[in-house]
């Protein structure tokens, strides 16, 4: 029986290992490779996902916060379904604060609640209040019977805005509704606040409680600390210096944003693209930290699988997916990059085999990430009462990307103006090396990526001379395989990302210690085969990925890690899949000095076939 030309059930087990290569043993015929794309709808009435009621969609993170304390209230600020939105302004309402449930708040929680029945692609969403994002997400692929899925994100950093009454809420999610895309998205927006010492979700940090810590900078030699009890410092600039006040939000939030009409994000068609706005900072600020929210889309949406040019031109290839397999998403103040991010390969919900991501979507589909910057040694280029130009850019980047920063700020409350310099600034531009080879479709390409620098910079307030040190360093390596014809692809990717920030007192005492360091390995292999009918062809596939996260400071540390594992085949028409069989499992763990939690997922052809998890881990 050809697997092509008639629909064909193989046990699970079959998909992974040897019977992986004995499927593909079947086919001979060569096909063109980018003449399919890598993102793709599943029919609503595919009879391998009929559930005969809605099916929950998550993506495995720390347990919901519900499920371990109640909150203080909740408050919807937003109901809204999402249909034919193409080329149409964004949903825009007035955010009104909880008045019956006023902050101060310890902890403020957004939940993202959506359903959705019919067919459709997955579709990119994001939520400003103000201008400034609060959440960014994508869709799951409904079905038939219908699918839903509830996100929680923490938003406490965002607390200075949520208490204001003149801002507007704004939502953007395109979607196209016709007679072959039916699906409708219905979205419920509602904040949980708590008050008091709530304690939910992961945990904001531990600080250093009744105590504060001063540590000596030892350089190779590491860190010694020495205890002094916080009762003895008073209000000095030992304890206001401290590290523990990255857990308290910013005063202020700043967009670095489009102007709204078609979201406020900005949009990257092209490398040479940065778009910037100007702002004027405070005089009395005494911190900034800039957050970067970007992803990918269009022909940079598996950027990381993208050949050179040169192989695209010699082979006289139509696709625009190109200009290799690097991308950094960089910020700049007044033409100067201060700052970027090698970013998560977030794969959507479409993307790769669609049947991969059901019920259990990838890593960071249902939430995004973002990433902080710290701008504080810059203050010394950005104080002083007059405008300057924040811009953000993607090297190496084509269409398209959706950009755009909120940018954080702790104010001065003793003074009116703080004054700052930058004493070391070593940034050097990133040094990167390709290798290249390749007989007409075959062949290899090598991208190898790393930085390394320091910046420094003082800040003179009422809580003293505090100088703020930040080490970084990055190393990226891509590797991309073309065989048979440039029908198989293997793609390896590993990214590896250090951070270390030090707060040093006037005294030369470093009272404030934060190191971050992240890794993003990434393996995804595909093979395209033809099937009889010239209108259908298969694909197999292959995806590993995983985030790995450790920080630790003075007086806490914390270790994520989450792992999936995905294999399975796919028969394509256009850019539907007609029939397929997928297995994904899935590995997460969180631990710090006094929390531990571990989560095993795994699911098959649209089902849930295992989930378990427990708050006691191995140490």
């Amino acid at each position: 029986m050809h697997l092509c030309s008639s629909f064909f059930v193989f046990p699970m087990n079959t998909v992974l290992g040897v019977s992986f290569f004995l499927l593909l043993s079947l086919f001979t015929e060569p096909v063109v490779p980018f003449s399919h794309t890598d993102h793709y709808t599943k029919p609503s009435d595919l009879s391998l996902r009929r559930h005969h009621r809605p099916q929950e969609h998550l993506e495995v993170t720390y347990p919901l916060p519900s499920e371990q304390a109640t909150p203080s209230c909740s408050h919807l600020i937003l109901r809204h379904s999402f249909a034919d939105t193409i080329d149409s302004p964004p949903f825009s309402t007035p955010y009104i604060p909880p008045s019956h449930c006023p902050s101060p708040w310890s902890r403020a929680l957004l939940r993202f609640q959506a359903d959705c029945k019919g067919e459709q692609y997955d579709r990119i969403a994001g939520l400003w209040l103000g201008g400034v994002e609060l959440f960014r997400t994508s869709t799951a692929e409904p079905t038939k019977d219908g699918v839903f899925w509830n996100v929680w994100k923490d938003v406490t950093r965002y607390s200075s805005l949520l208490t204001r009454s003149d801002l507007d809420l704004t939502m953007m999610l395109e979607n196209i509704v016709n007679h072959e895309f039916t699906g409708i998205y219905h979205v419920t927006i509602t904040l949980s606040l708590f008050k008091g010492r709530a304690v939910v979700g992961v945990p904001l940090g531990v600080s250093c409680e009744g105590r504060s810590r001063i540590l000596r900078d030892e350089s190779d030699g590491g860190i010694s600390e020495v205890t002094v009890e916080r009762d003895d410092l008073g209000d000095t600039d030992l304890r206001r210096g401290s590290l523990d006040s990255y857990e308290s939000p910013a005063d202020l939030i700043i967009p670095i944003s489009d102007d709204g009409d078609r979201g406020f994000w900005f949009r990257i068609e092209r490398e040479s693209d940065v778009h910037s706005r100007s702002i004027r900072i405070p005089k009395n600020t005494h911190r900034a930290v800039l957050e970067l929210c970007a992803s990918f889309h269009g022909n940079d949406e598996f950027w990381y699988s993208n050949p050179p040019n040169s192989y695209i031109k010699t082979n006289g290839l139509s696709t625009r997916r190109g200009n290799g397999a690097y991308r950094e998403v960089y910020v700049t103040i007044d033409g100067e990059v201060v700052g970027s991010e090698v970013p998560f390969p977030v794969i959507f919900t479409g993307g790769i085999n669609p049947l991969l991501w059901e019920p259990v979507v990838a890593i960071g589909a249902f939430n995004l990430p973002s990433y902080d910057i710290d701008l504080t040694p810059y203050l010394g280029k950005i104080l002083g009462g007059k405008k300057h130009r924040f811009g953000i850019g993607v090297t190496r980047g084509i269409s398209y990307w959706l950009v755009n920063a909120n940018l954080h700020l702790w104010l001065d409350h003793h003074s009116q103006v703080v004054h700052a310099g930058r004493i070391i600034n070593k940034s050097p531009e990133v040094t990167i090396e390709r290798q290249e080879e390749f007989t007409g479709l075959d062949g290899s390409f090598d991208i190898s990526a790393e930085r390394e620098g320091k910046v420094a910079g003082w800040v003179r307030s009422s809580a003293g001379n505090l100088t703020t040190v930040i080490l970084h360093e990055f190393k990226f390596k891509n590797y991309i395989k073309f065989q048979k014809n440039g029908t198989y692809k293997l793609v390896k990717q590993k990214h590896k990302a250090k951070k270390k920030t030090k707060l040093i007192n006037g005294h030369g005492q470093v009272v404030g210690l934060l190191k971050v360091k992240r890794k993003y390995p990434l393996r995804v292999l595909t093979w395209t085969k033809p099937c009889l009918r010239k209108d259908r062809y298969l694909l197999v596939t292959n995806v590993t990925h995983a985030l790995r996260e450790r920080q630790s400071g003075a007086c806490f540390s914390s270790s994520i890690s989450n792992k999936q594992d995905s294999s399975g085949w796919m028969k394509v028409k256009g850019h539907s899949v007609v029939a397929g069989q997928a297995i994904t499992r899935q590995n997460y763990t969180y631990a710090d000095r006094f929390n531990c939690y571990a989560r095993n997922v795994a699911a098959a052809d649209g089902k849930l076939i295992e989930d378990s998890s427990t708050f006691q881990c191995e140490q």
